[in-house]
């Protein structure tokens, strides 16, 4: 059976699948050339990220799929419960990428407070001519330690912000349709650690207490944050958006980071993504990295071995 990464996978995934019987191919095949590639060799399961569409053509066009696997989260770029309908397993990995997403959270956040998006951007230009004024440009940082983190979205991702939080002496909140309360376990060195039980609050009391935003929610059809929301904000607000591209308004995030309403924002997914609006990447406020919040080499490893391990457990002990 013949497995195609074709947004890559990690060694460790490939050597699991190797070593389960499969051939494992890691061309990057062009969107329109998919379903011809799969056909010609005849693919059993085709593995993306973010990069390929699994829409209705492919899903229709190749009859040799049996499976079709998402590394991370959101399966927005997949046609699910039709590729379902079809008798197609659909699968993902919820949870392997979870911390390194919260972890770029708080590198925005960090950055943010202490100024470092732009501090680093100046610095090469005019450390050497500048070097006193820059200093006090930068020099009104403020400390994350007893501020409010409000995270809308308290999924396994807002759950692992929310530990980070807490562990570094942030009061949380945190809003979510679904969830009701969550006990988050704060774990230490030696075996000791905490437990915090934090029960979810209407989005709109987030918005109006929080000091930072962080937003942790699937594809939406319309904005979760724009204009109208940020009016509910407190001044000088900072706000983080590592989860999908379209949940924020950037038209509003930019009015609202040049009238003072919002002091910083880090962005990880954008509107037009994968070609950012210019106005948004030229913002000195705003801290920007390409869509890499599941991008660490830990994370690409639980990825790879547990979509190796689910394949191996549909295709060889169930003999799908």
């Amino acid at each position: 059976m013949i497995v195609l990464a074709n947004d890559g996978i990690s060694k460790s995934g490939i050597d699991a699948l190797e070593k389960g019987g499969f051939e494992v191919l890691t061309t990057t095949v062009a969107q329109e050339q998919l379903v011809n590639f799969i056909n010609e060799k005849k693919i059993d399961v085709l593995l993306v990220r973010s990069a390929t569409k699994v829409r209705k053509d492919i899903i229709d066009g190749c009859s040799s799929i049996k499976i079709i696997g998402r590394g991370g989260v959101g399966m927005d770029n997949i046609d699910v419960e039709y590729a379902r309908s079809k008798g197609i397993h659909v699968i993902n990995t919820p949870a392997a990428s979870s911390q390194s997403v919260a972890e770029l959270v708080f590198a925005h956040l960090f950055g943010g407070v202490r100024f470092l998006h732009d501090s680093n951007r100046c610095m090469p230009l005019d450390g050497d001519t500048q070097f006193k004024s820059l200093k006090k440009n930068y020099a009104k940082g403020i400390e994350l330690r007893g501020k409010t983190l409000g995270i809308i979205g308290f999924g396994r991702i807002g759950k692992e912000v929310a530990k980070i939080a807490l562990g570094i002496g942030m009061k949380v909140i945190a809003s979510d349709k679904y969830v009701g309360k969550a006990n988050i376990k704060v774990e230490f060195y030696n075996g000791q650690f905490i437990n915090v039980e934090i029960e979810t609050e209407h989005t709109k009391d987030i918005l109006k207490q929080a000091d930072f935003i962080t937003l942790h929610v699937p594809a939406q059809d319309e904005y979760v944050i724009g204009e109208k929301q940020f009016n509910m904000m407190k001044d000088g607000v900072g706000i983080i958006n590592a989860a999908r591209g379209g949940v924020i308004d950037e038209v509003a995030l930019v009015k609202a980071l040049e009238s003072g309403k919002v002091a910083f924002a880090g962005l990880d997914t954008f509107e037009e993504e994968p070609t950012p609006a210019i106005q948004v990447l030229m913002n000195g406020r705003i801290s920007l990295t390409p869509h890499i919040g599941a991008a660490t080499n830990e994370a690409q490893d639980r990825i790879g071995t547990e979509l190796a391990s689910q394949i191996i457990s549909l295709l060889k002990t169930e003999k799908v």
